[in-house]
């Protein structure tokens, strides 16, 4: 046989064999495509597949690659789509860099041998170095990671870690750093995220989990609520309510009674100058005494940090209040000396 009839024999059993390959695909697509019941044509709805006709899930299971979010309009999937991790507020590069895992582990979960693992570790060392680009980037690295330890320790949600480093950018970038400590604009920044977001929390906790003192911190507040105008309202005694009655382990009817003591005491124009923390504590331990709860003032002082005086004082007032309220009420004779 001639070199030439011999090509000429391959290609013809090539394309026998190819002709064989596209019919079997044609056929596994006819039957993958159209139902098993009804012959219609069948869709695929996120993990399943589903006939267009009767209903008929041909098949379930599936991987769903497409987006965890919906749109109903070109611009709405236009403004959603994304690559990637979100961005977020908390980093100072906005979680859009790169970050070597500080495991010496490969992706297979086996470990690296040593020199590998001292190429890693350079690797950190300058993927870090390369993050921050500048002083200011530093700044608010420092800055940002103190939030961040501040707010877990004081246990406040992510939501007010956001507006926290919102604030602390805004600071940054009007050029109220100068003159202060990056801790105290950190934690002033703290503090007014947490007021903003309703879930104050006192100057004596958040002094217990700073790294500066109670007085540089509040001037910084007062410092960049004035000058970022962010207009915080006074705190509401009743936020503090659900968490110093949890600490304390009070009944629901206790903290319904204290939650009724201070709103006919805020009627009553009580809390104008008041602390409060001292008012919210004072109702929970006067709601004791009317809902036949052991629970002592010092109790009360432990958990909330306000001393005891504080506490009897504003227990006198809300009584008062409450008395002006139903005529004849006798709740006052039954202060604790």
């Amino acid at each position: 046989m001639s070199e030439r009839r011999f090509r000429a024999h391959q290609r013809n059993d090539t394309d026998e064999e190819t002709n064989e390959t596209n019919e079997t695909a044609e056929t596994d697509a006819h039957s993958t495509l159209t139902c098993p019941e009804c012959d219609s044509s069948v869709k695929s709805e996120g993990a399943e597949t589903v006939c267009e006709s009767c209903g008929l899930v041909v098949d379930s299971g599936e991987i769903d690659r497409g987006p965890e979010w919906r749109a109903f309009d070109s611009a709405e999937r236009d403004e959603k789509s994304r690559v990637g991790a979100p961005t977020t507020k908390m980093m100072h590069d906005k979680g859009l860099s790169t970050n070597i895992g500080w495991q010496d582990k490969d992706g297979y979960g086996n470990s690296l041998s040593s020199s590998q693992r001292q190429k890693m570790q350079r690797l950190r060392t300058w993927n870090e170095r390369f993050r921050t680009r500048d002083s200011k980037e530093r700044n608010l690295k420092q800055a940002l990671g103190e939030i961040e330890r501040m707010a877990s320790a004081l246990g406040l949600p992510e939501n007010v870690r956001e507006t926290a480093s919102v604030i602390y950018r805004q600071a940054l970038d009007q050029d109220l750093l100068p003159g202060r400590s990056i801790e105290g604009i950190a934690t002033a920044s703290l503090q007014a995220a947490a007021r903003m977001e309703q879930v104050p929390r006192s100057i004596d906790e958040i002094a217990a989990v700073t790294r500066v003192d109670a007085e540089e911190f509040k001037r910084a507040y007062r410092y960049i609520n004035r000058e970022l105008k962010l207009e915080i309202q006074p705190a509401d005694p009743l936020e503090y309510l659900p968490r110093f009655a949890s600490e304390l382990d009070v009944p629901d009817e206790t903290e319904r009674r204290s939650r009724d003591l201070l709103e006919q005491g805020k009627k009553q124009n009580v809390h104008s100058g008041k602390s409060p923390v001292g008012l919210a504590a004072a109702a929970i331990y006067a709601a004791a005494q009317l809902t036949n709860v052991d629970l002592t003032q010092s109790e009360v002082s432990d958990a909330t940090d306000m001393s005891e005086v504080t506490i009897r004082n504003r227990y006198q007032e809300l009584l008062q209040a409450e008395e002006a309220r139903y005529p004849g009420f006798g709740g006052s004779d039954s202060a604790e000396a």
